[in-house]
């Protein structure tokens, strides 16, 4: 095929397009997009050969088809989680139950009843979809359904404390991932944060002192993503919800993750519970619903009827409602908390976090060889491990885990090859996302359950 060599001699605009090649791709995308794409072609192109270098027109077509299907290619896809950490923020917290994503595919395909009363006849409450359920499963008068959990905290100071004061433990003012901070939080909601003892000792006396006239309730919140050990003093629950009646005010209790379930039968650590919660005496309590609860991401509200209906008639509510997916979603998993007997079967965040060690190190014995053979020259072998629950759950605590790691023993500092590895890996149809420390490359198998779907994805790394 004669070689452009030269800028007038490169094909127009309309040449381009109108070969057969490119016309398959007009059918097929359009002719609005290949247009577009072939006049950035060609404008690269162009100063390519202007430097010397040299094209021809199947060069300049596959450039063409290689542009449109990156344009193409969905920015939001699906990847393997071999990172070690089963709820990952990053890559999408919880994954769904089937039940969950039937339920939002049935009311996508056309018409819900998602704001209509089908007793009525009139407009209905999206609200309601959700709350009986979660009323039952925690014992709370009323619920609410938000967009996440800063959301649900947001919403919950700006109804009940605006310009008013909130008194919280220094020890609780935390930060997690996303620059997310309770102050910055609270500042937001319109209401004045009130510092109450120091950092690692709060006392009951501490509280008592900090409310005044202008004091809107009493807010504990769970530290999330670390814990504090050591000479430490913090007030329970039931001691600051006392304090708080004492004085007439709400207690608000932020759960962060949020559990429905005692996760100590399940053989892991225990976590506060709603109920628990509420029980102890808080009035609000504030979780999230896509990490141990393992639904969609939203924020739920649950307490008080009186405090529940101040939350719906403020107008940020409107701002913060959930979609009628998320709703769908929620409903479906909460549906499967009334059956705990088979909870670990059909929520796949409890399976991935109670899976048996054993069963994750015969799994990493069937994949070294695979991965081994499209990993050439590096070394793969078996290595025990620790996963942990993620996105601020149960911080300190970690699971015993098999991963498959990766390593150039014959380089002093295999750094560099390990991150294109990594990022081979990354550019697979099904990016894989592991994890590089200790001079190695981990993929921890936790959370790997498709086996045959991970090993025929291999085979696009061979090309790379």
């Amino acid at each position: 095929m004669t070689r452009i060599e030269a800028p007038q001699h490169l094909p127009s605009v309309d040449r381009l397009v109108n070969t057969p090649a490119v016309q398959k791709l007009v059918r097929d995308h359009g002719l609005a997009l290949v247009t577009r794409c072939t006049q950035g072609i060609l404008a690269r192109v162009r100063l390519r050969v202007l430097a010397g270098e040299s094209t021809d027109m199947a060069a300049l077509i596959q450039s063409l088809s290689e542009e449109i299907e990156h344009i193409l290619l969905p920015s939001l896809r699906p990847v393997y989680n071999l990172t070690g950490t089963v709820l990952h923020t990053n890559l999408g917290r919880a994954p769904l139950p089937q039940s969950a994503i039937q339920a939002m595919v049935d009311v996508s395909r056309g018409a819900s009843n998602v704001e209509f009363n089908l007793e009525t006849g009139k407009r209905g409450d999206r609200h309601r979809h959700a709350e009986a359920l979660l009323c039952q499963l925690t014992g709370a008068e009323g619920a609410l359904v938000v967009n996440n959990n800063a959301a649900a905290v947001l919403l919950t100071l700006n109804s009940l404390a605006q310009r008013k004061e909130v008194p919280v433990s220094r020890g609780e003012l935390i930060e997690i991932g996303g620059a997310f901070r309770m102050p910055d939080i609270m500042a937001r909601a319109g209401c004045k944060l009130v510092e109450v003892g120091t950092t690692n000792r709060t006392h009951d006396v501490d509280f008592e002192a900090a409310i005044g006239p202008r004091t809107a309730l009493l807010m504990k919140v769970h530290t999330s993503n670390f814990e504090m050990q050591g000479f430490t003093k913090n007030v329970s629950e039931q001691d600051l919800a006392e304090i708080a009646h004492r004085h007439d005010l709400p207690l608000v209790t932020d759960l962060g993750s949020g559990t429905l379930i005692d996760l100590e039968p399940y053989n892991l650590p225990h976590e506060t519970t709603v109920t628990e919660a509420l029980q102890a005496g808080a009035d609000l309590v504030t979780f999230s619903g896509d990490k141990l609860l393992g639904g969609p991401q939203a924020g739920i509200i649950a307490g008080r009827r009186d405090l529940i209906d101040r939350l719906k008639r403020n107008p940020m509510t409107r701002a913060m409602r959930p979609d009628k997916l998320t709703l769908a979603a929620l409903q479906a998993v909460l549906q499967l908390y009334t059956n705990p007997e088979r909870l670990v079967e059909e929520l796949p965040a409890l399976r991935l976090l109670m899976r048996d060690p054993a069963e994750i190190e015969h799994l990493a014995m069937r994949l070294v060889i695979p991965v081994q053979e499209c990993c050439q020259p590096f070394d793969v072998a078996v290595a025990q491990t620790y996963a942990q629950v993620g996105s601020g759950a149960l911080p300190i605590d970690r699971l015993e885990s098999t991963a498959l790691k990766i390593t150039r023993p014959d380089l002093r500092r295999p750094g560099a090859v390990l991150n294109r590895l990594a990022k081979a890996f990354r550019g697979l149809l099904v990016p894989v996302i592991g994890r590089i420390s200790d001079d190695a490359l981990w993929f921890d198998l936790r959370c790997l359950e498709d086996e045959d779907g991970f090993v025929e994805n291999l085979a696009g790394l061979t090309a790379q």
